[in-house]
Protein backbone atom coordinates (compact mmCIF):
# COMPACT_ATOMS: atom_id res chain seq x y z
CA UNK A 1 0.00 0.00 0.00
CA UNK A 2 1.40 3.32 -0.76
CA UNK A 3 2.01 5.75 2.22
CA UNK A 4 0.49 9.79 1.06
CA UNK A 5 1.66 12.68 2.41
CA UNK A 6 -0.52 15.59 1.73
CA UNK A 7 -3.23 17.76 2.56
CA UNK A 8 -5.48 20.22 1.08
CA UNK A 9 -3.39 22.44 -1.15
CA UNK A 10 -2.72 22.44 -5.33
CA UNK A 11 -0.27 19.90 -5.00
CA UNK A 12 -1.76 17.75 -2.47
CA UNK A 13 -4.69 17.37 -4.15
CA UNK A 14 -3.27 16.44 -7.38
CA UNK A 15 -1.73 13.53 -6.50
CA UNK A 16 -4.67 12.49 -4.42
CA UNK A 17 -6.83 12.76 -8.02
CA UNK A 18 -4.74 10.39 -9.51
CA UNK A 19 -4.35 7.82 -6.89
CA UNK A 20 -8.05 7.99 -6.91
CA UNK A 21 -8.01 7.34 -11.11
CA UNK A 22 -5.59 4.74 -10.68
CA UNK A 23 -7.93 3.14 -8.00
CA UNK A 24 -4.48 2.36 -5.89
CA UNK A 25 -4.69 1.35 -1.96
CA UNK A 26 -3.17 4.34 0.11
CA UNK A 27 -2.77 5.15 3.54
CA UNK A 28 -3.38 9.39 3.52
CA UNK A 29 -1.23 10.95 6.56
CA UNK A 30 -1.94 14.89 6.85
CA UNK A 31 1.10 17.22 6.88
CA UNK A 32 0.07 20.71 8.57
CA UNK A 33 2.25 22.74 6.93
CA UNK A 34 0.64 25.82 9.12
CA UNK A 35 1.81 23.89 11.96
CA UNK A 36 5.73 23.16 10.76
CA UNK A 37 4.80 19.60 10.45
CA UNK A 38 7.11 19.98 7.19
CA UNK A 39 9.98 20.29 10.08
CA UNK A 40 9.66 17.62 12.19
CA UNK A 41 12.95 14.57 11.70
CA UNK A 42 10.76 12.07 10.55
CA UNK A 43 8.98 14.07 7.97
CA UNK A 44 12.68 15.87 6.79
CA UNK A 45 14.36 12.00 6.23
CA UNK A 46 11.59 11.39 3.34
CA UNK A 47 11.96 14.87 1.70
CA UNK A 48 15.04 17.61 3.17
CA UNK A 49 12.90 19.89 0.64
CA UNK A 50 10.41 20.47 3.76
CA UNK A 51 7.71 20.41 1.05
CA UNK A 52 4.31 17.83 0.35
CA UNK A 53 3.71 15.62 -1.50
CA UNK A 54 5.28 12.78 -0.37
CA UNK A 55 4.76 8.93 -1.21
CA UNK A 56 6.29 5.35 0.10
CA UNK A 57 5.46 3.25 -3.14
CA UNK A 58 6.33 0.02 -2.02
CA UNK A 59 5.94 -1.66 -5.08
CA UNK A 60 8.08 0.29 -7.14
CA UNK A 61 10.50 -1.32 -9.76
CA UNK A 62 13.36 -2.50 -8.01
CA UNK A 63 11.88 -2.16 -4.98
CA UNK A 64 10.27 0.92 -2.21
CA UNK A 65 10.88 3.74 -3.54
CA UNK A 66 10.66 7.02 -1.79
CA UNK A 67 9.64 10.04 -4.06
CA UNK A 68 8.60 13.80 -3.45
CA UNK A 69 8.07 16.51 -6.31
CA UNK A 70 4.34 16.22 -7.47
CA UNK A 71 5.39 16.29 -11.06
CA UNK A 72 7.62 13.43 -10.18
CA UNK A 73 4.97 11.92 -8.36
CA UNK A 74 2.77 12.08 -10.87
CA UNK A 75 4.82 10.76 -13.88
CA UNK A 76 6.10 7.72 -12.05
CA UNK A 77 2.59 6.85 -10.84
CA UNK A 78 1.08 7.05 -14.46
CA UNK A 79 4.17 5.22 -16.00
CA UNK A 80 4.53 2.23 -13.63
CA UNK A 81 0.76 1.71 -13.63
CA UNK A 82 0.55 2.49 -17.45
CA UNK A 83 -2.14 4.72 -17.33
CA UNK A 84 -2.80 8.97 -17.88
CA UNK A 85 0.16 9.22 -20.00
CA UNK A 86 0.87 8.23 -23.78
CA UNK A 87 2.41 5.24 -24.80
CA UNK A 88 3.23 6.88 -28.38
CA UNK A 89 6.33 8.90 -28.90
CA UNK A 90 4.88 12.66 -30.24
CA UNK A 91 1.92 12.34 -28.04
CA UNK A 92 3.96 11.18 -24.55
CA UNK A 93 6.08 14.44 -25.09
CA UNK A 94 3.66 16.71 -25.43
CA UNK A 95 1.95 15.27 -23.18
CA UNK A 96 5.30 16.14 -20.92
CA UNK A 97 5.23 19.14 -21.80
CA UNK A 98 2.37 20.30 -20.37
CA UNK A 99 2.94 18.79 -17.45
CA UNK A 100 6.19 21.04 -17.35
CA UNK A 101 4.14 24.12 -18.39
CA UNK A 102 2.41 23.34 -15.23
CA UNK A 103 5.41 22.79 -12.97
CA UNK A 104 7.56 25.76 -13.78
CA UNK A 105 4.54 27.84 -15.02
CA UNK A 106 1.48 28.05 -13.13
CA UNK A 107 2.70 26.37 -9.95
CA UNK A 108 4.97 29.12 -9.18
CA UNK A 109 3.54 32.00 -11.00
CA UNK A 110 0.12 31.15 -9.09
CA UNK A 111 1.98 30.57 -5.69
CA UNK A 112 3.40 33.88 -5.90
CA UNK A 113 0.68 36.03 -7.02
CA UNK A 114 -1.30 34.12 -4.01
CA UNK A 115 1.16 34.97 -1.90
CA UNK A 116 1.17 38.91 -2.65
CA UNK A 117 -2.25 39.18 -2.74
CA UNK A 118 -2.95 37.85 -0.19
CA UNK A 119 -0.72 36.34 2.43
CA UNK A 120 1.95 39.06 2.59
CA UNK A 121 2.41 41.60 5.44
CA UNK A 122 2.97 44.12 3.34
CA UNK A 123 1.08 45.22 0.24
CA UNK A 124 3.54 45.60 -2.74
CA UNK A 125 1.63 47.03 -5.91
CA UNK A 126 4.74 46.30 -8.11
CA UNK A 127 4.67 42.66 -7.23
CA UNK A 128 1.13 42.06 -7.11
CA UNK A 129 0.64 43.40 -10.50
CA UNK A 130 3.70 41.49 -11.76
CA UNK A 131 2.22 37.72 -10.51
CA UNK A 132 -1.46 38.98 -11.57
CA UNK A 133 -0.45 39.94 -15.11
CA UNK A 134 1.94 36.49 -15.19
CA UNK A 135 -1.55 34.48 -14.09
CA UNK A 136 -3.38 36.16 -17.07
CA UNK A 137 -1.12 35.60 -19.65
CA UNK A 138 -0.83 31.63 -18.15
CA UNK A 139 -4.81 31.43 -17.86
CA UNK A 140 -4.55 32.96 -21.70
CA UNK A 141 -2.03 30.36 -23.21
CA UNK A 142 -4.52 27.27 -21.40
CA UNK A 143 -7.54 29.01 -22.99
CA UNK A 144 -6.59 29.08 -26.06
CA UNK A 145 -4.59 25.63 -26.22
CA UNK A 146 -7.98 23.99 -24.81
CA UNK A 147 -9.79 25.67 -27.92
CA UNK A 148 -8.55 23.92 -30.29
CA UNK A 149 -7.84 20.45 -28.41
CA UNK A 150 -10.14 18.91 -25.49
CA UNK A 151 -7.39 18.01 -22.95
CA UNK A 152 -4.11 19.73 -22.45
CA UNK A 153 -1.83 16.91 -24.32
CA UNK A 154 -4.86 15.89 -26.85
CA UNK A 155 -8.26 14.06 -26.91
CA UNK A 156 -6.71 12.02 -24.07
CA UNK A 157 -7.08 13.02 -20.02
CA UNK A 158 -3.83 12.66 -18.64
CA UNK A 159 -1.68 13.66 -15.71
CA UNK A 160 -0.95 17.14 -17.47
CA UNK A 161 -4.52 17.87 -16.77
CA UNK A 162 -4.48 16.51 -13.18
CA UNK A 163 -1.65 18.45 -12.62
CA UNK A 164 -3.40 22.10 -13.74
CA UNK A 165 -6.75 21.49 -12.79
CA UNK A 166 -6.40 22.20 -8.50
CA UNK A 167 -4.34 25.48 -9.63
CA UNK A 168 -6.62 26.63 -12.05
CA UNK A 169 -9.89 25.75 -10.79
CA UNK A 170 -11.09 28.77 -8.96
CA UNK A 171 -10.38 30.96 -11.81
CA UNK A 172 -12.30 29.05 -14.04
CA UNK A 173 -15.59 28.96 -11.79
CA UNK A 174 -15.28 32.93 -11.37
CA UNK A 175 -13.87 33.93 -14.97
CA UNK A 176 -16.12 31.32 -16.49
CA UNK A 177 -17.23 34.70 -19.44
CA UNK A 178 -13.66 35.61 -19.71
CA UNK A 179 -11.83 32.08 -19.66
CA UNK A 180 -15.02 29.99 -21.64
CA UNK A 181 -12.59 27.53 -22.85
CA UNK A 182 -11.07 26.83 -19.55
CA UNK A 183 -14.44 26.69 -18.03
CA UNK A 184 -15.95 24.04 -20.36
CA UNK A 185 -12.16 21.29 -19.78
CA UNK A 186 -12.59 22.48 -15.88
CA UNK A 187 -16.25 21.31 -15.87
CA UNK A 188 -15.44 18.20 -18.03
CA UNK A 189 -13.01 17.55 -15.12
CA UNK A 190 -14.27 18.25 -12.23
CA UNK A 191 -17.31 15.82 -13.34
CA UNK A 192 -14.93 12.79 -12.37
CA UNK A 193 -16.05 10.99 -9.59
CA UNK A 194 -12.08 10.17 -9.00
CA UNK A 195 -11.73 13.89 -8.95
CA UNK A 196 -14.21 14.50 -6.32
CA UNK A 197 -12.85 12.03 -4.14
CA UNK A 198 -9.54 13.59 -4.50
CA UNK A 199 -10.27 16.94 -3.91
CA UNK A 200 -12.09 15.91 -1.16
CA UNK A 201 -8.43 14.24 0.58
CA UNK A 202 -7.48 16.07 3.72
CA UNK A 203 -10.53 18.83 3.07
CA UNK A 204 -11.28 18.29 6.96
CA UNK A 205 -7.98 19.90 7.74
CA UNK A 206 -8.70 22.77 5.62
CA UNK A 207 -7.37 25.54 7.37
CA UNK A 208 -9.20 28.91 8.08
CA UNK A 209 -6.39 30.96 7.54
CA UNK A 210 -5.67 29.91 4.15
CA UNK A 211 -7.48 31.64 0.48
CA UNK A 212 -9.90 28.59 0.43
CA UNK A 213 -10.55 28.91 4.34
CA UNK A 214 -11.57 32.47 3.87
CA UNK A 215 -7.85 33.84 5.08
CA UNK A 216 -8.75 34.39 8.33
CA UNK A 217 -5.71 35.16 11.06
CA UNK A 218 -3.08 34.76 9.52
CA UNK A 219 -0.26 34.91 12.59
CA UNK A 220 3.00 35.95 12.51
CA UNK A 221 4.29 32.35 13.82
CA UNK A 222 2.80 30.70 10.85
CA UNK A 223 4.13 33.90 8.39
CA UNK A 224 7.44 32.62 10.15
CA UNK A 225 6.91 28.88 9.76
CA UNK A 226 5.75 29.34 5.67
CA UNK A 227 7.44 32.71 4.57
CA UNK A 228 9.97 34.02 7.30
CA UNK A 229 13.12 32.81 9.65
CA UNK A 230 11.11 29.18 10.40
CA UNK A 231 11.55 28.46 6.95
CA UNK A 232 15.46 29.35 6.07
CA UNK A 233 16.76 28.72 9.44
CA UNK A 234 19.62 26.51 9.35
CA UNK A 235 18.76 22.54 10.72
Amino acid sequence: MITFYGGPTPNGRKVAILLEELELSYAYRGVDILAGDQFEPGFLALNPNNKMPVIVDPDAPGGELVLWESGAILWHLAETRGRFLPVEPRARAVCHQWLMFQMSGVGPMFGQNAHFSFYAEEKHPYAIARYANEVDRLLRVLDERLAESRFLAGDAYTIADIATYPYTLRQADTRRTEWVNLARWSDEIGARPAVRRGMDVGREELRKETIEGGLAGLTDDQRSILFGARQYRRR
